[in-house]
């Protein structure tokens, strides 16, 4: 509780935290935009082969003579005739037209852009033997959240929270303008992957900043706060893409404002908890003196001192120095439970997440209306998370959330095709608990791993969800052994991960852990509290049975 007394000596959740918590959550807006924008960027608009150059389209039929039909009557995608077949139409797809020879369109494709005037699937041609490269883009982009997770969550345990912070913020804004301006597909991949690889050190930092510098009792508050300002960016990505249909500008208007967040995040201050993880507490004492006059508590910052420091925080310098390494998370029996525990939670969410987010297309509906109805569900469903988070715990959220999101998925997986309302509406439930479960497990992460090495755990966390991502595109293609498979892996996964929460403690209440020795404390804490349990519970027994005997 020391460093936590220190918080609400220099003004708790005062002006300084109101001001770096607004400025360091702003940016998660875009975040959630650039995370799901190839769903407008990379839209599939309906085409069909492009007739060779000297065919006159301006004659009545000509365009048809050279299209085959398929069995609902529509040109074939990626097929034509090798000459044009003129004549009745027959009802019964590759015969539509005459009996002619097929060829693969050669001349190119001619796209339908009344919804998307353009895409990365029209200028490059992202359709039929090229399809996969559509989704290879987005798969290049989770495998840069991932590296970047790794990477950025080691690195800010190591240099400090700020200065990642800062490099991100450049980073995103650099590679995310230049994927806007890239001249052909391989470098608009290379781009993308650097963004998310920068939008991945963003996340993990931005709920770190945050957690470390505010009080136990607004811990809750501020995770809710980060997964509703999310969950807006998902409703300004829907209006944004809509007003700005054309790929290249949609993605330079969400990638320049990060220019403006890297200019202010120079003004952030550091967390004053890994300054003194790290040992150094002269930085400590200044950070500390700078939030007291920033909340009006002049006084109560001029009165502490390097020895108050040592004497408050005795507990974090004696056994906090240095920082721990990742391989702890491995070799510390305490660490290691949590590791795999939070692994498979990270991993389930994310999956199931990502394989209901990333098909918008597949519903049915507009695009941006399934968008906009599936940021919509996230404002309920993360008000009732917070509310279960602050009075029932962290675990009983995460578990409820993850379990209730898997059991709507494997029932959508038994509904039949034909019921688009019911299937959709499971699926928008089933959204809004994964959306509650991913606010849950950013804070319980937090919360659970000791300062030296809560970057790392987060960075970890972060990179099997990111494996989560990039695995849930692949089962969809299990839809072609039967179509509801893909839904009973999506639904299975994190009805059995939920019970890995069993395994987890609470922290509901508890202060953030500074060493490995206050995860092993705590470790030790619990199994004496339930020894002491069975001890009291023993006399008990052996009274009400000596009662029975009278």
């Amino acid at each position: 509780m020391a460093f936590n007394d220190l918080l609400l000596q220099v003004g708790g959740a005062g002006r300084f935290q109101q001001i770096q918590v607004t400025l360091v959550v702003l940016p998660l807006l875009l975040m959630a935009s650039h995370n799901t924008l190839q769903n407008f960027t990379a839209a599939v608009p309906t085409h069909h082969c492009r007739p060779p150059a000297d065919t006159n389209l301006s004659k009545d039929g000509e365009l048809d003579a050279w299209l085959p039909r398929d069995r609902q009557g529509r040109p074939e995608s990626c097929l034509r005739f090798t000459s044009p077949q003129r004549g009745l139409p027959f009802p019964n797809g590759t015969e539509t037209n005459g009996t002619g020879a097929t060829e693969p369109c050669t001349h190119g494709w001619i796209y339908d852009n009344s919804t998307f005037p353009s895409t990365i699937v029209m200028e490059w041609d992202l359709v039929c033997s090229r399809r996969a490269l559509r989704q290879l883009a987005q798969s290049l982009y989770m495998v840069g959240v991932l590296l970047g997770a790794m990477i950025f969550g080691h690195l800010a345990d190591r240099l400090g929270r700020r200065k990642v912070l800062i490099l991100n913020y450049l980073q995103t804004a650099v590679s995310g303008t230049c994927t806007a301006f890239a001249p052909s597909f391989p470098v608009y991949c290379a781009f993308r992957l650097l963004s998310g690889m920068s939008l991945a050190g963003i996340s993990l930092n931005c709920m770190t900043l945050n957690v470390e510098w505010m009080p136990i009792h607004t811990r809750a508050c501020v995770g809710t706060l980060i997964g509703y300002v999310y969950s807006l960016g998902q409703f300004l990505l829907a209006g944004v893409a809509y007003a700005v249909p054309h790929w290249r500008y949609l993605q330079l208007l969400v990638s320049v404002p990060f220019f403006a967040f890297f200019i202010y995040s120079w003004f952030f201050i550091e967390s004053a908890r890994w300054y003194s993880s790290s040992g150094r507490l002269d930085l400590t004492l200044k950070a500390l003196q700078r939030v007291a006059w920033i909340n009006g508590k002049r006084e109560e910052g001029a009165s502490l001192s390097m020895e108050v420091l040592r004497a408050s925080l005795q507990k974090e310098l004696t056994l906090g120095k240095g920082q721990a390494s990742a391989m702890e998370l491995l070799r510390c029996p305490a660490l290691r439970r949590l590791f795999l525990c939070l692994s498979m939670l990270w991993f389930a969410t994310s999956f199931a997440y990502y394989g209901l987010v990333m098909d918008l297309q597949g519903f049915g509906v507009s695009i941006y209306l399934i968008q906009v109805i599936f940021g919509a569900v996230d404002l309920p469903a993360k008000l009732v998370g917070f509310l279960v988070i602050n009075s029932m715990g962290r675990r009983p959220a995460q578990m409820a959330s993850l379990l209730l999101a898997g059991v709507c998925i494997l029932i959508n997986g038994v509904v039949p095709q034909d019921q688009s309302i019911v299937r959709t509406s499971l699926a928008v439930l089933g959204k809004g608990c994964l959306a509650a479960s991913f606010n849950c497990i950013f804070l319980y992460t937090g919360e659970l791993y000791p300062t030296v090495i809560r970057q790392t755990g987060l960075g970890m966390g972060s990179t099997l969800a990111r494996v989560g991502s990039i695995v849930s595109p692949l089962v969809s293609m299990t839809a072609e052994i039967y179509p509801s498979v893909p839904l009973f892996i999506y639904g299975a996964v994190p009805v059995a991960a939920s019970a890995a929460t069993v395994f987890l403690p609470e922290t509901l209440g508890q202060p953030l852990p500074d060493t490995v020795q206050d995860v092993e404390n705590r470790r030790r804490g619990k199994r004496r509290q339930q020894r002491q349990e069975r001890k009291q519970m023993v006399p008990l027994q052996a009274s009400a049975q000596a009662k029975d005997g009278l």
